[in-house]
């Protein structure tokens, strides 16, 4: 099993940072650009993978009271992530996300992964600053 782990502070209350986070319809907004989001009937969703051209069957389950998101593969249990919100003062917080390969076999390795997860934050980062613009 391969563990991998980024953190990055953003500057806006965490329950504004979870709720973009979370919403089912715009996790193609920030997650790695080969991967796309389509809600079935949650926590149920299908997970494309432009790289390889499948989908895979999964689950998403957001606690909006722990401010934590958590994923993963349905059937072959290949992987499983999560995303944690923690409010850090002054109206900033700290987003951390988890994933887990428990099969060697598709696991991309450390400097591949650590770049998705590094430009998956950016980009939730983005959308995050960018409802914050059109909320203000």
């Amino acid at each position: 099993m391969s563990e991998y782990e980024r953190s990055r502070t953003m500057p806006a209350l965490p329950e504004t940072v979870f709720d973009q986070a979370c919403d089912l319809n715009r996790l193609d907004a920030w997650l790695p650009g080969d991967l796309h989001v389509r809600p079935d009937d949650p926590p149920a969703v299908t997970v494309h993978e432009d790289h390889t051209g499948q989908d895979s069957a999964a689950l998403v389950r957001a606690e909006k009271d722990q401010m934590r998101m958590e994923w993963g593969t349905r059937s072959d249990g290949r992987y499983a992530g999560w995303l944690q919100v923690a409010g850090i003062g002054s109206g900033a917080s700290e987003v951390t996300v988890h994933l887990s390969f428990f099969d060697e076999s598709h696991d991309p390795g450390d400097g591949p992964v650590g770049d998705a997860l590094d430009q998956s934050l950016e980009r939730l980062a983005e959308q995050v600053r960018l409802r914050a613009d059109t909320a203000g």
